[in-house]
């Protein structure tokens, strides 16, 4: 090929890869069920009538009062077009949060939301909005994500609905933090998935391209107080401001509200005057049920003389969503990990997106030759294509094992997948002498998986943010798996007559945090609770004098977060979930608490109507890309073309191509002729 084709085909792939032609999603009375959902571009619709970005401004307020965190959080919707509109979106929260009450306000109009049974919510709420009533319904998708529908929006409405959020914050190594999720990043849904059929209805959700500027306000505002002086108080998420009212009481806000801030995860570091966690007990007493909630301080850590040889098998995401930043942030982290390993370790490495690489059938001794193998291989990936993490663990799984290494599987993900439920469900099969520790990457991760892994798999979870994180969080890493706090744990309870304690029983505590346990109670708050373990190969025993403890009463939080906890075992990461039992039981959970849950939905109408004919355009509020996370992340990193004049142009390109070519070898082969 000469130079003029050369030139001429090069210029042509660029306007290829240039033409601003976006995904967009499948349509819903497609006859080919076998079609993957993903997520899509928005493209604008040419109809100037309706209003495509009818969410308008968040507003975020937390007040943390001890460890209790109660979020509010406000979703003004207006429509700014001439025509009704029906909107929909999709928004995250905190995988421990519990969401018990909602408000819907249109105009004069406030309605409290009712908790309902799922399928009776929706068929409320599709009733109302064909009869023309506003109507909202908010329903969960996930422990973490949550879907907000509005009916009948008219032109010039505002709609304010308001969300009550309760949530525990619990200290790690002596450091406080709250998180609040912003954005649900992008999913991948795996074809060969059919465990979960309500994927779709919401992994194919709208997103803006990376960079594109972002309409709408979010506000975030945190009052804390604690009781205790407050020291470190810091933001590695956002500019923060910090209004101190006393050494243990400060209001935080944005320093630059025009900073949007909502595609990444708030994040609010903390700590209290000398670092540490007292014990306490909080009592709630109700009508007909008794809570308690009770924090216990364990031991300092023990450190073993003899640290028995481990196997470490990592497994890596490299799908399009970890390209560019969290990649960059991911290498980083498992070359210091890689790079630490003891020559008497054993370690190895799976590399996943749509599919796998493995280094080795079998684990490697650490030894240098090998680890460098082993970071040349991660030194070239830079991400791409989907994000199939179940086969990858099955391989990490399926590696043979020495029975005399303790083994530890470590996965390493943003977690932007709808398939959580059958990786839960391959890890606790398969728990036996393996350990599953996650490390999630990002701005944004999907923590509801990379805390479920480490919940399921009897290990621990770190999210790293960025690569200055990346060695302090490796260091903890390995300081938690050579050498965990408490082992064996056993609660026991005399004189004082508990029941329904959640968690029924507590995993390995590798992280210096307190044991935070819930239930109820029976009678007068008396007798002794006993902690008992092992630290290392010693005994451990503590004993918490009921009476003696400091109580406080008439605390509704309590009930929620029992509630909370409760269905979280039963529930969030894969146990019984299929069993009518659990599912009736979970049920009546939501509705006796007044929470949501997979099976319970809060329904809001206003019983007036306001749109006669019924008619109204369905929009879905495009999500931003987290950031750091390219656009690589939507439909896998493949390019699809679906408007007309986008197919006819890349047919003209085509075209255009070829022809040129024709030309340029008949026109040769005219030369030969003629000489």
């Amino acid at each position: 090929m000469n130079k003029k084709k050369i030139s001429l085909f090069f210029l042509t792939v660029l306007l290829l890869l240039t033409t601003p032609v976006l995904p967009v999603r499948a349509e819903e009375d497609s006859e080919d069920e076998d079609v993957t959902m993903a997520p899509y571009f928005l493209v604008v619709s040419e109809d100037t009538t309706v209003d495509c970005f009818p969410l308008k401004e968040t507003n975020v307020t937390t007040n943390i009062t001890g460890t209790i965190a109660e979020t509010y959080v406000t979703q003004t919707y207006k429509n700014e077009g001439d025509s009704p509109i029906s909107a929909s979106y999709l928004f995250p929260a905190s995988t421990k949060v519990s969401v018990h009450g909602m408000t819907m306000q249109v105009g004069s109009n406030i309605v409290t939301a009712q908790i309902k049974e799922k399928e009776e919510a929706k068929q409320e709420f599709e009733e109302a909005k064909s009869e023309g009533k506003s109507a909202s319904l908010l329903e969960q998708k996930r422990a973490n994500v949550f879907n907000m529908d509005v009916a009948n929006i008219m032109p010039g409405d505002t709609v304010i609905i308001k969300l009550h959020y309760t949530e525990l914050i619990s200290p790690e190594e002596g450091t406080y933090q709250f998180v609040f999720p912003t954005v649900v990043g992008p999913r991948y849904s795996d074809p060969k998935d059919q465990t979960d059929k309500d994927a779709n209805g919401w992994v194919e959700t709208p997103y803006m391209e990376s960079g594109s500027t972002i309409t709408g306000k979010y506000s975030i505002t945190v009052n804390l107080s604690t009781g205790v002086p407050i020291t470190n108080l810091s933001s590695k998420s956002h500019d923060i401001d910090i209004a101190w009212n006393n050494n243990a009481s400060a209001k935080i806000t944005l320093s630059n509200p025009a900073d949007y801030a909502g595609n990444r995860d708030f994040i609010l570091d903390y700590k209290l005057t000398g670092n540490q966690v007292e014990s306490g007990l909080v009592l709630s007493e109700g009508e007909n049920e008794n809570f308690f909630m009770l924090t216990i301080q364990p031991p300092e850590r023990f450190t073993p003389e003899d640290i028995p040889p481990r196997e470490y098998i990592f497994v890596l995401d490299v799908s399009g969503s970890m390209n560019g930043y969290p990649m960059d942030t991911a290498k980083v982290l498992i070359k210091d990990l890689v790079s630490s390993l003891k020559e008497t370790d054993k370690f190895n490495l799976i590399l996943f997106s749509g599919s796998s690489k493995q280094l080795s059938p079998k684990s490697l001794t650490a030894t240098r030759e090998n680890i460098k193998e082993a970071i040349d291989l991660i030194d070239e990936q830079e991400g791409y294509g989907g994000t199939s993490l179940s086969p990858a663990l099955e391989s990490a799984i399926n590696i043979p094992a020495d029975k005399n290494t303790a083994r530890s599987i470590v996965v390493i993900t943003d977690g932007y997948i709808s398939g959580e439920q059958n990786v839960f469900d391959l890890i606790s099969q398969n728990l036996g002498t393996t350990s599953f520790f996650s490390f999630g990457i990002g701005s944004s991760v999907n923590r509801y998986l990379v805390d479920g892994i480490a919940y399921a798999g009897a290990g621990e979870s770190f999210v790293v943010t960025d690569a200055e994180d990346a060695s302090e969080t490796a260091e903890r890493f390995r300081t938690y798996i050579q050498s965990p706090i408490l082992t064996d744990i056993n609660v026991t309870y005399e004189g004082f007559d508990v029941y329904d304690v959640e968690p029924a029983a507590l995993p390995t505590l590798f992280a210096q945090k307190p044991i935070v346990l819930f239930g109820k109670y029976k009678g007068d708050a008396e007798g002794t609770i006993t902690v008992s373990g092992k630290t290392g190969n010693k005994d451990y025993s503590q004993k918490i004098a009921v009476s003696d403890i400091k109580s406080l009463t008439d605390n509704d939080a309590v009930s929620y977060l029992w509630a909370r906890t409760r269905v979280e075992r039963l529930m969030d990461y894969g146990y019984s979930k299929d069993n009518p039992e659990v599912k009736d039981e979970v049920t009546q959970l939501g509705l006796d608490y007044s929470m949501m849950t997979p099976y319970t939905s809060f329904i809001a109408v206003i019983d007036t109507v306001r749109n006669p004919e019924g008619k109204s355009a369905d929009v879905d509020q495009p999500n931003p890309l987290p950031l750091g996370v390219s656009n690589l992340a939507v439909g896998g990193g493949y390019r699809a073309y679906s408007e007309p004049a986008d197919i006819i142009l890349l047919l003209s390109m085509i075209c255009i191509l070829l022809t040129s070519m024709i030309y340029h070898h008949r026109k040769k082969q005219i030369k030969k002729c003629v000489s």
